[in-house]
């Protein structure tokens, strides 16, 4: 289910580290899954059940099965020990293997079981004549038990453009160019606490209304965070009003593509090519950051795909001033430009707006609204004055 990059493609040292650490890895888990077994330990309490996505032909469903029960909601008022104790919990999940399940939607049903990670996946056969944008599924354990809900985007025959969209310091500001505030932000915060990029909220709302203003555009969203993070980056949408879709995150191990990543965030890049590959129907908007990789993934797209692409943008981590991350940004621009994939390194939602209104990929009207939003967003304390409080109110407790 997780995406894995090719061992062949990663350097010589790393191959000969994976080969020596792979099996062992796979041993132990092999021994814990017996003792587990045995002593009938390590028990499911929770299905992390992601969302999935298709359409009227068939539809992908994932998730993950837990034995640590699922805890309780953000509050605004958690203190950083609260975050930091939930922070733990995220990373130090016991995941279940080999668990037989049941996958419903309408009625379709598989059976699938848990993989070493814990994690599930299937493929049902789609419902024609659905007509909306989300659908109900459900998975639980083979007694019926631990039964939970699955939500199912679902592109429409008559869809023309879907998204694409980055995380961090795409959607959420991360600060992921600075490592001790990334850190706090990671450990000591929690979905009430981290806000969404000025404007972002409005502006993921006005891509998913399209320009025809029915609201029926997918949005998809790719991210080097762990698949750990999912709870976090769930409610972190639902709390500031970004419109929800599947998340493609990253898991961590010692296979080829988890712990050891993958040279320039390959996953990523496979993934949007299998989206835009599934859906040959869209035309696909691509948002990312220039602190990353998502400049150069990007343009490979759109030489790979051309028309197929309507639009990039790259939000400027640090727009105050002209850094070798521009640098590197306009260097991918002019590959793209021989594509004629309109490309735009941007300031801030308004000016993806702009531009966006005028490509046709959103209403004019919602301009206006995602200025009003940007200026709001911008009279709050930045998250390096967030970090610093925390830490302030850390040594005050």
């Amino acid at each position: 289910m997780t995406d894995k990059a090719d061992p062949d493609a990663l350097p010589a040292w790393q191959r000969a580290l994976l080969a020596a650490l792979v099996p062992a890895e796979d041993a132990i888990d092999r021994v814990r899954s017996r003792i587990d077994r045995r002593f009938g330990l390590n028990r499911p309490r929770h299905i992390s059940a992601y969302r999935g996505f298709g359409d009227a032909d068939h539809v992908e469903l994932m998730g993950r099965v837990l034995a640590d029960p699922q805890l309780s909601g953000p509050g605004d008022n958690d203190s950083r020990w609260r975050n930091l104790y939930a922070s733990y919990k995220r990373f130090e999940t016991d995941e279940v293997p080999n668990e037989p399940l049941v996958l419903e939607y309408g009625p379709a049903r598989a059976e699938p079981s848990s993989d070493d990670e814990g994690y599930f996946n299937a493929t049902l056969p789609g419902q024609p004549g659905v007509d909306a944008l989300w659908a109900a599924a459900s998975v639980s354990l083979a007694d019926g038990s631990l039964r939970t809900p699955l939500e199912v985007l679902l592109v429409g025959a008559d869809a023309t453009v879907g998204v694409i969209s980055d995380i961090d310091d795409t959607l959420l500001e991360s600060s992921i160019t600075d490592w001790k505030v990334a850190a706090q932000l990671t450990f000591l915060h929690n979905a009430r606490t981290r806000k969404p990029l000025k404007g972002a909220a409005k502006l993921y709302q006005a891509l998913q209304a399209g320009a025809d203003g029915r609201g029926r555009v997918p949005i998809f969203y790719v991210s080097s965070s762990p698949w750990n993070l999912h709870g976090l980056l769930q409610d972190f949408m639902a709390l500031n009003g970004i419109p929800n879709g599947p998340m493609f995150l990253r898991d961590f191990g010692l296979d080829a593509g988890k712990f050891i990543k993958s040279p320039g965030h390959g996953h990523k890049l496979e993934r949007v090519r299998r989206l835009v590959a599934r859906f040959p129907q869209l035309r696909w908007v691509l948002l990312g950051d220039s602190g990353q990789s998502d400049a150069g993934l990007y343009a490979r797209v759109a030489q790979e795909f051309g028309d197929r692409i309507a639009a990039i943008y790259i939000r400027d981590v640090d727009e105050a001033v002209d850094t070798p991350l521009d640098l590197a940004v306009n260097a991918q621009m002019q590959l793209v430009a021989q594509t004629r994939v309109p490309m735009m390194l941007a300031s801030d939602s308004s000016a993806i707006a702009r531009h966006a209104a005028q490509l046709g990929l959103i209403d004019e009207g919602w301009v206006a609204a995602i200025d009003a939003e940007v200026l709001r967003d911008a009279a709050r304390p930045t998250l390096g004055q967030a970090a610093s409080d925390a830490a302030i109110d850390g040594k005050s407790e």
